[in-house]
Formats: C-alpha cells, structure tokens, sequence
C-alpha cells in the first residue's frame, strides 16, 4: 500500500493479498475510500491519483484493476507528460469480476454486475449486467 494521499476504509472490509499481492495506492493529493464490508480480492490493483470511491458491500474479484489515470498520453509527443486523472466512482453493492479493468472517469451504478474480464469504458446504469471487451449492457436486474 502507497499512501501519499487520503486512504480510507470502513469496517469489515477485507483486503485479500495471498497468492498475489494487493496493490493501493493513493498518490499525493489523491483519494482512496473503500466502503464498510468490501470485499477487495488478490492481485487487484488500485490506483487513485485524484480519487477512487468504492461503496458497501462490494465484491471485486482477484487481478483487476482500477485506476483513474492511464499514466501517460497517446500521443507520442506527450507520452511523458502525465495525463489529467479522471475519477472513479463504484456505487453500492457493486460485483467485479476476475481480471475487469475499470477505466478512468467511469462510474459504476448500485448492484450492478461487471462479467469475468470485461473492460468498462463508459458508465454503467445502476442494477445493470455488462460483459466483454468493451463492456456492453446484457440485461437488467
């Protein structure tokens, strides 16, 4: 865990980092918050130079990864310069799966389900399903 900035827990979160290290990270200036009885799997890394807000009750699932910056430009000229970091808000109750990737600016609504290796992109609607690369909507709950 790298703490330069804020990092926050709640009560009975479960930060699980056997076989493969977990990696928190909140970089100077940066946010971090965890809500109560989270559960955060191995081999997840997290990343927050600006913030990253995780809700109650939320399942992230072992090797993914959540970070609010891509940690450099696409542009070749820029590649160095560190791009502008992007929030991340997790609602309530939220599930990931293994090896998701949650991208910068995203917002994840309440009891939503992110299927087994998918990557979010865009928001996803609260009470929602998404699987795939990028993540799309498969059903309601």
């Amino acid at each position: 865990m790298i703490a330069r900035g804020t990092f926050a827990v709640g009560d009975r979160v479960q930060l699980v980092s056997t076989p493969a290290r977990l990696e928190l990270v909140a970089e100077a200036g940066g946010t971090l918050s965890i809500g109560r009885r989270t559960l955060v799997n191995f081999g997840t890394s997290i990343v927050a130079l600006d913030r990253v807000t995780i809700g109650e009750r939320c399942l992230i699932g072992p090797h993914c990864m959540i970070m609010d910056t891509g940690f450099h430009h696409v542009d070749p000229d820029r590649r160095l310069d560190p791009p502008t970091a992007q929030p991340i808000v997790i609602e309530d109750n939220v599930w990931i799966g293994a090896r998701s990737v949650v991208l910068p600016g995203v917002t994840i609504g309440h009891d939503s389900v992110v299927g087994i290796g998918s990557v979010v992109t865009r928001d996803v609607a609260p009470r929602t399903v998404v699987v795939g690369v990028p993540a799309k909507v498969v059903r309601h709950l």
